[in-house]
């Protein structure tokens, strides 16, 4: 007979243990309690939610048909009320359900500090999925945060933000950032860090109240510093959540208490995660929270087990930093520090000895060697005999470099690979050993990798190492599930097969599956049109749900509309035709970008077409805001106006953007042309940048100031405009003739070379024949969205948001 097992809370402690429980076969009927109205998800991928790096689909750990698979009755959305011990009763507000063995996994509540207008509208923690939502709503592009706490929480909620666009602010009561995990020194690094990303830090800052009539305006701070907010998050620090527990008179301290086992005061109630207190001890991060699972589903499946917490290391998941702390770092007599810096390259590293064993390490710009020292730590080995080189890592033990493998190898199969999931080196290797050859496979079946990434090269090296001359690095991956051939290999056999359709290439190529998938459909519909511009037409259900209707979609499924303004350059008559759009189709906000335009927010979808009707009868044309294709092409005004310019960059830009608007490539194509070396138009970090000077016009390629800040690289320069013009077309042709789906000019730059465009377009012949096939795609795909639209409305209604959006 099947034993009745609830279950409060689907967090990832529970989910894991759920995990145990089904892979040992465990007979049990699970009732799954969540007061949010979702599963499980993996709560340390909402940072790169926040920025955006991630979806919410992405992070699901176990969707309805997992739960379905195993005949879990998920009560989400279902808040438990009442624990009836004495007759072995769960109660929400729907009814009571029956256990003989009950779980509590209620996780933690974000702590509020206590000061005046913390109920304000506007004021949020950042815990779950909601406080996320929330503020990527707030976060856009001049909104004001501030970030109450600058932790580990706080930071990643803080540099989620300013991804978005939104001036944030950290204000943190400490002399520096995340004290618990850092000492002042890499503290410090930390903060230079931040504040270069844009991110202002105010440490030794005390918050004395939160101001606003209606909702948040402002932080007030014991010193008279006043920062204007339109939102606050609080992140100063977690309780247990432990009323169910203390309404129940279960035994509670700081947490429920619980022995080696799990186990309550209670015999049939059992708990972990962040709401037990076990020998006087509270748990925030995942590596106990993962050995709790594993303890507890052993303990219910009657074998013998015990909890036994281990230490602990900090990593922050913040795009661009690497920081990694494990240990006690604090100074105390009797301890001796090692210390390396380089300044240049913003590399800290610290390591903190107690007589001959390492007990802390603090690293910061190179966090490569972390697993390694957090692994001496946890055995607390004699370090005496590698003293001099110790600060080096493994791969320098005895005095010379060693093989580029011996940090893994020294590794034992205890050691932990992969943070977000708890995944050691031994599970790893028992994949490998079982048939997981490819990293996927890894991933697939230990999750090592499979969340922030960050440890996908230490993965690789345990496969290199266990497979030896086996194993072969996944730098180019296939496609999609759809397909064994990487995107080279599809556009190299697209040309080569004379390959003109999307069932022609999937029928030929052996695809996997019928129709395709969101990845590999849109990136054949590109390769085909840039292959065979005058053959193929665009396939509109293979574009991503913004490419199908024309402008970007909102959070609340209104559309953001962006007419083009050539070069930056606008009229009275074009600013009275976006004056009275915004008024007729009540636009709730009109917002100037970066880009030199101006964007239309919260249109409504069946506006779409009226409102471009009204903009394009004022001879204006859709911005390309959404488009893989030319976007902006942003201009100073040059030598008109400014007097430095040294040529007429406004005009070069017009020229620049009406020339090139309109046609598909790879990914976002920004311009920027600058009248003089000051740089006004940001020329130095586009996809392609013209700086103007005396002798003619510079020419650079593959910046970014994005996720990736990267400035540009010298192509070449010219004397003229119509070199300009020319240069600019051959190298977008190159682009789009060989770049993947997706992939931004730097990152196709940086495969290909630099040397390598730079001899293709500094060859007359080449550069006049791309330039000319650049030309044949223009004649045919120069056309405003918003005509066909008006010419074939019935083409526009029917096509379904949903397809394709979780792609793009």
């Amino acid at each position: 007979m099947k034993q009745r097992l609830v279950v409060i809370g689907a967090g990832m402690a529970s989910g894991r243990m759920l995990e145990h429980l089904f892979e040992a076969g465990g007979n049990f009927d699970v009732t799954l309690f969540n007061g949010e109205p979702r599963g499980n998800y993996n709560r340390l991928m909402l940072s790169p939610v926040l920025s955006g790096e991630k979806t919410y689909a992405q992070i699901v750990t176990h969707d309805a048909d997992w739960y379905a698979a195993h005949g879990v009755d998920c009560r989400f959305g279902e808040a438990v009320v009442r624990i009836d011990r004495a007759n072995r009763v769960v109660y929400s507000n729907a009814g009571g359900v029956p256990y003989d063995a009950l779980v509590i996994a209620t996780g933690s509540a974000p702590f509020i500090i206590p000061v005046p207008g913390k109920d304000l509208p506007g004021v949020c923690t950042y815990r779950d999925l909601e406080d996320t939502n929330a503020m990527i709503a707030a976060s856009r592009p001049g909104a004001k945060a501030v970030v109450i706490g600058g932790g580990l929480l706080g930071l990643e909620a803080a540099a989620g933000m300013a991804a978005r666009g939104a001036d944030v602010t950290v204000i943190h009561l400490m002399g520096h950032l995340m004290e618990r995990q850092l000492d002042p020194a890499a503290g410090y690094l930390l903060q230079k860090d931040l504040e270069q990303r844009g991110i202002r830090v105010h440490c030794k800052g005390a918050t004395k109240a939160i101001l606003g009539k209606d909702r948040v305006e402002a932080v007030l701070l014991d010193d008279g510093t006043v920062y204007p907010a339109d939102l606050v998050c609080m992140a100063v620090g977690i309780r247990p959540e432990v009323r169910l527990a203390n309404d129940a008179h279960l035994e509670v301290g700081r947490g429920i208490a619980v022995d080696d086992q799990l186990r309550t005061s209670d015999p049939a109630i059992f708990a972990l995660g962040e709401c037990v207190e076990h020998d006087k001890q509270l748990f925030g991060l995942v590596a106990p929270l993962y050995d709790q699972a594993r303890v507890l589903a052993t303990t219910l499946l009657g074998e013998a087990a015990a909890f036994r917490p281990v230490q602990t290391a900090t990593k922050l998941k913040v795009t661009g930093v690497d920081l990694f702390s494990a240990g006690d770092f604090a100074d105390a007599p009797g301890r001796e520090d090692i210390v390396f810096r380089d300044p240049g390259r913003g590399i800290y590293k610290r390591l903190i000895l107690e007589g001959d064993r390492l007990i802390g390490a603090v690293m910061y710009g190179d966090t490569a060697d972390g697993a390694w020292f957090f692994d001496l730590i946890k055995q607390g080995r004699d370090v005496t005999p590698m003293r001099e080189t110790l600060i080096f890592g493994p791969s320098f033990q005895g005095g010379a470099q060693a093989d580029p493998l011996a940090a893994v190898a020294a590794l034992p199969h205890s050691a932990e690979i992969c943070g977000c999931n708890g995944v050691c080196k031994g599970k790893i290797v028992e994949a490998i050993s079982a048939g997981a050859t490819t990293l996927d496979a890894v991933r697939s079946q230990t999750k090592a990798s499979a969340s922030c990434g960050t440890c996908t090269g230490l993965v690789e090296q345990v496969m290199a190492l266990t497979l030896g001359d086996g194993f072969t690095a996944n730098a180019n991956p296939p496609m999609c599930k759809c397909t064994d051939h990487t995107h080279e290999d599809v556009r190299r056999l697209i040309k080569s097969m004379g390959l003109k359709s999307i069932p022609a290439v999937m029928q030929e190529l052996g695809w996997k599956t019928v129709g395709g998938c969101a990845s590999c459909r849109p990136a054949l519909n590109y390769y085909l049109i840039a292959d065979w511009p005058t053959e193929y037409r665009d396939d509109r259900q293979s574009r991503f749900v913004n490419e199908r209707n024309h402008a970007n979609i909102q959070k609340d499924g209104t559309y953001s509309v962006v007419p083009r303004m050539w070069g930056g350059v606008t009229t009275p008559a074009e600013l009275r035709a976006i004056a009275d759009a915004a008024e007729r189709y009540h636009v709730p906000m009109v917002k100037v970008t970066g880009g030199q335009r101006i964007d239309l927010l919260g249109v409504q979808k069946q506006d779409l077409p009226a409102i471009w009707a009204d903009l394009n009868a004022a001879g204006m044309v859709s911005g390309h805001a959404y488009a893989k294709g030319l976007r902006t092409v942003k201009t100073c005004v040059g030598t008109e106006f400014c007097r430095f310019g040294t040529q007429d960059s406004t005009g070069l830009g017009i020229r620049l953007e009406k020339f090139l608007w309109g046609s598909w490539t790879p990914a976002k194509v920004k311009l920027g042309v600058s009248g003089c070396p000051r740089n006004c138009a940001e020329a130095t970090c586009k996809d392609i940048g013209i700086v103007c000077v005396d002798s003619g016009y510079q020419i650079s390629v593959a910046g970014a100031a994005g996720m990736d800040v990267r400035e540009t690289e010298a192509l070449l320069t010219v004397a003229t405009e119509d070199d300009v013009i020319e240069v600019v077309a051959a190298f977008t042709q190159l682009y789009r003739e060989n770049a993947r789906y997706l992939h931004r000019i730097y990152k196709w730059v940086a495969k290909v070379g630099l040397e390598w465009c730079r001899a293709q377009v500094e060859d007359p012949v080449t550069r006049r024949a791309l330039y000319d096939r650049f030309m044949v795609s223009q004649a045919i795909y120069q056309v405003d969205p918003w005509a066909e639209h008006a010419a074939t409305p019935k083409d526009w209604a029917p096509v379904a948001d949903l397809t394709l959006r979780a792609a793009e």
